[in-house]
């Protein structure tokens, strides 16, 4: 009788902790279904050290690494072949105009145009940045970053046609309501607002340990 009782009792823990494994299976396939995978991609390691120099390079020594490094995951998940269905190169994703424009801009020889160079890409991409930065405007750093990013994804002219309807107003919230008051067509405005929203909120935390992030 008591064998009985401890083979119930033995079968009983079995299918809790069997209920428990499935229950946690589950809540993990979720947790990666709705992207909470925080891992870095195993190919961004061997590019962490130069990606900082050269962030500190541009920005100084207290630059938002994670930001870049969160961006260039988006971009290109850290492939400096990629090529985009509508021709951006590298792991920064230029157009070919964008990156003449770019290079001329830096006084770069047709030589030294190399969007597919991942030291180039890495410059190009914190370079653009901190050129877009200087031309949007925002209550604090989170919230011109957030604007750098839309004109990184989306042009500068658009920001910059759609923040001048909402005028005086800089906040945030405001001058993304305005997406697609201007030129651009509102069925590009998922996209362009989503851009920041998933580099800031989403992909930067894994990047933390690599350099200070930008947050609200």
């Amino acid at each position: 009788m008591r064998l009985r009782s401890t083979s119930y009792a033995i079968a009983t823990v079995l299918q809790v902790v069997g209920a428990l494994m499935f229950v946690a299976a589950l809540f993990l396939g979720s947790a990666r279904a709705f992207g909470a995978d925080t891992s870095v991609p195993h190919a961004a390691t061997r590019y962490r050290a130069d990606l900082i120099r050269i962030s500190r390079e541009a920005w100084g020594i207290d630059a938002p690494v994670a930001v870049f490094a969160a961006q260039i995951h988006q971009e290109s998940g850290w492939n400096p072949a990629a090529i985009s269905r509508v021709g951006a190169q590298g792991m920064a994703q230029f157009m070919p105009a964008t990156a003449r424009w770019w290079c001329e801009l830096n006084k770069l020889s047709p030589a030294e145009c190399q969007p597919s160079n991942p030291v180039w890409a890495m410059r190009a991409l914190v370079g653009y940045d901190r050129w877009l930065y200087q031309r949007v405007r925002g209550a604090s750093e989170f919230d011109r970053f957030w604007a750098a990013l839309r004109a990184y994804n989306g042009g500068l002219g658009h920001w910059q046609q759609e923040a001048a309807t909402v005028r005086p107003s800089i906040e945030r919230a405001i001058v993304d309501g305005a997406c697609g008051s201007a030129r651009r067509n509102r069925v590009h405005c998922a996209e362009n607002l989503g851009y920041p929203q998933r580099i800031i909120n989403v992909l930067q935390p894994r990047y933390f340990t690599w350099g200070r992030g930008v947050k609200t």
